[in-house]
């Protein structure tokens, strides 16, 4: 299981997605460009102590890391305000890609037409989204307790 997140704006989003996934022992991906300068060191200043112990790969665009997770054969789970399946309905696998827009515009309809599956976070009517760094720990969680994938 990995989360990527696409075009993250705010460091302090990555930061917390980065710390989720060193917590539950899953990879990072980073779809650039980011909305601010990425360095270890920005996000220690956001508050993210575990960024050394996160297992992060960084992909300077769209087409460089949609090349690299179709040669490994990964399947590509969006999360979307948009989706078809909510989140409580869909099935996960282990080699799952957890994917996560921008924080202002989500993703482009390229992005969405690579997706194997698009899910979305059931919430009450009239809200608009959750904070991403939330939507990606609930997602992750949900797909670990599928998978059996939780750490020991």
């Amino acid at each position: 299981m990995d989360i990527a997140l696409f075009q993250p704006e705010i460091a302090g989003n990555v930061g917390t997605s980065l710390r989720t996934a060193a917590c539950f022992g899953v990879a990072a991906h980073i779809i650039e460009p980011c909305g601010f300068p990425f360095s270890l060191q920005a996000l220690k200043r956001a508050g993210m102590d575990y960024a050394e112990q996160a297992e992060i790969h960084r992909h300077a665009n769209w087409d460089m890391f949609d090349d690299w997770r179709r040669s490994r054969q990964k399947k590509l789970i969006l999360f979307t305000t948009k989706g078809a399946t909510p989140l409580p309905d869909f099935t996960f696998t282990p080699d799952d890609i957890l994917l996560f827009g921008a924080e202002s515009s989500g993703v482009p309809d390229h992005v969405h037409d690579a997706a194997d599956a698009r899910v979305m976070i059931p919430m009450l009517a009239n809200f608009r989204s959750l904070n991403v760094a939330v939507s990606a720990g609930i997602a992750l969680a949900e797909a670990l307790r599928q998978t059996k994938g939780f750490p020991a």
